[in-house]
């Protein structure tokens, strides 16, 4: 079986959609463990116009994204691809406690569900200025 897939990824439309396929199953995932661990609902309170939230989630898809990004362009292989592509999220998901840590006179999953956009903002460019620090890293 791994020789089958190994030889449709070696054609560059065989090798698109694999990695697509493999960006957009580790986007759903990741977010999906996102969602799980903050304290609102993300898609909720999007849909309610919560621009704090919109901005939190939107930098965390953009640094799944870069990290998913710099672990193609490493080039090793979609299983290599795969693998550091869960570092690269752990580390994300290790810098979201780390800011809610770092910042104990308030929460900033309550400050993010009630709509204080600054926090929303700092979130979004932890999460993005991180992923290019972690995608840097990968080789």
């Amino acid at each position: 079986m791994q020789g089958d897939i190994d030889l449709l990824l070696g054609h560059p439309l065989g090798a698109l959609l694999g990695y697509f396929a493999v960006a957009i199953l580790g986007l759903v995932v990741f977010l999906s463990i996102f969602e799980m661990v903050t304290k609102y609902n993300c898609w909720e309170e999007i849909r309610k116009g919560n621009l704090a939230v919109a901005m939190a989630t939107g930098g965390k898809i953009f640094g799944i994204c870069n990290v998913l990004r710099f672990s193609i362009e490493s080039g090793v292989s979609i299983y290599e691809t795969m693998k550091w592509s869960v570092v690269g999220f752990l580390l994300l998901l290790l810098a979201y406690f780390l800011f809610e840590f770092l910042t104990p006179v308030f929460s900033i999953d309550e400050e993010i569900a009630a709509d204080n956009r600054a926090v929303g903002l700092i979130a979004m460019l932890i999460s993005v200025s991180l992923s290019y620090v972690i995608g840097a890293a990968i080789f």
